[in-house]
């Protein structure tokens, strides 16, 4: 009897003295994971870092080449960038550094036999707008240089003053909302000097008192059926509504469904939409730039009436998010944003206090 006690507590003791092995190992491969993930998330940020700066070097070189202003490069080539990503099965950046998308039949000539022709007196044989922009002889579509210096050139047959330059654009993208997008991230990028604008924040300030869940396309019945194109925060009255973005404050006033609202354009051409406000910043106004963080307005109850109509339900916020794909807008869940922002909005607190 006391042997096989004996005996089980031996096996017992190996039992866990294995557990103990394996757990110990488990631990380890965790924490080289953890430390695998920040290395990569490190080398990301520096190869971002070196790409914008070399975008930039590019655009400040073709501007002494051309006098466009480098904050112009970067708005045409943010708004093409903004394209592919609305449209990605109909269009990709040409060359490697800019996400500038030339279609081939431009570049070369609709009639050009040879689509990817690089020949200066080829392309100008068939009427093509390919350049040569750094005097190797050839107009390559894949040359980030040659699609810049093409845009510019396309461009500056207008003129070169700001609305020589907005005509230019329309003759180039035949899109009024083309020209008033990159007149808008132009804009953007001259009030901040630099192109790494992409930070977001939460709509309300982290701390706070707040809730929200899910709300996406379910019904709405006020002014019509409709369905529910965004999020709402449910909050007291008063607390302060923040920009989640650096962009543009693009709209401003009352809105019958939406109240007090206000709508700001971002640099990936999303369309932010505050409602039911209370109130606003008088500090903020149409065609002014904001960044994320900065107070917009106040919580409120505001909407579903004549300018003025208050309290018809709750006080929050409805945040929606469109995107622009050209020529129309569609609206899309803003829920995954908003709680990574939130996450990341929570993680600075932390790390700041």
């Amino acid at each position: 009897m006391r042997q096989g006690r004996t005996s089980a507590r031996m096996l017992t003791v190996a039992l866990l003295a294995a557990v103990m092995m394996t757990a110990v190992p488990a631990a380890g491969n965790a924490q080289k994971t953890e430390a695998s993930a920040e290395v990569n998330t490190k080398t990301a940020a520096t190869d971002r870092a070196q790409q914008l700066a070399q975008r930039r070097e590019l655009f400040e070189r073709m501007s002494a080449v051309t006098t466009i202003p480098w904050h112009d490069f970067a708005a045409i080539d943010q708004y093409e960038r903004s394209l592919n990503q609305a449209l990605p099965k109909l269009r990709t950046a040409s060359g490697t550094l800019l996400g500038i998308y030339i279609p081939p039949e431009l570049w070369s000539g609709t009639l050009n036999p040879d689509q990817e022709d690089t020949s200066l007196t080829g392309i100008a044989m068939f009427g093509g707008i390919g350049r040569d922009g750094n005097g190797d002889g050839k107009a390559d579509r894949t040359d980030d240089d040659d699609l810049l210096y093409t845009i510019a050139r396309h461009v500056l047959q207008s003129g070169t003053n700001d609305e020589d330059f907005g005509i230019g654009l329309w003759e180039y993208y035949h899109n009024t909302r083309a020209v008033q997008r990159i007149t808008q991230f132009s804009k953007i990028y001259e009030t901040f000097g630099h192109l790494d604008l992409f930070e977001h924040a939460f709509p309300v300030p982290v701390g706070t008192r707040y809730s929200y869940r899910s709300t996406w396309g379910t019904g709405r019945s006020w002014g019509g059926y409709r369905i529910h194109e965004g999020t709402d925060i449910f909050a007291d009255y008063g607390l302060p509504v923040r920009s989640t973005c650096y962009g543009i404050v693009e709209i401003k006033g009352w809105n019958p469904y939406g109240g007090w609202r206000i709508g700001i354009r971002d640099l990936d051409n999303v369309y932010h939409y505050y409602a039911h406000l209370s109130g606003y910043d008088k500090t903020v106004g149409v065609g002014d730039v904001v960044k994320p963080g900065q107070v917009l307005g106040w919580v409120g109850s505001s909407g579903y009436g004549k300018p003025g109509t208050q309290g018809k339900f709750p006080p929050h916020l409805h945040y929606g998010v469109y995107r622009d794909r050209g020529l129309v807008e569609w609206a899309f869940d803003p829920y995954p944003s908003l709680r990574a922002w939130e996450q990341s909005d929570r993680k600075k607190k932390k790390g700041s206090g």
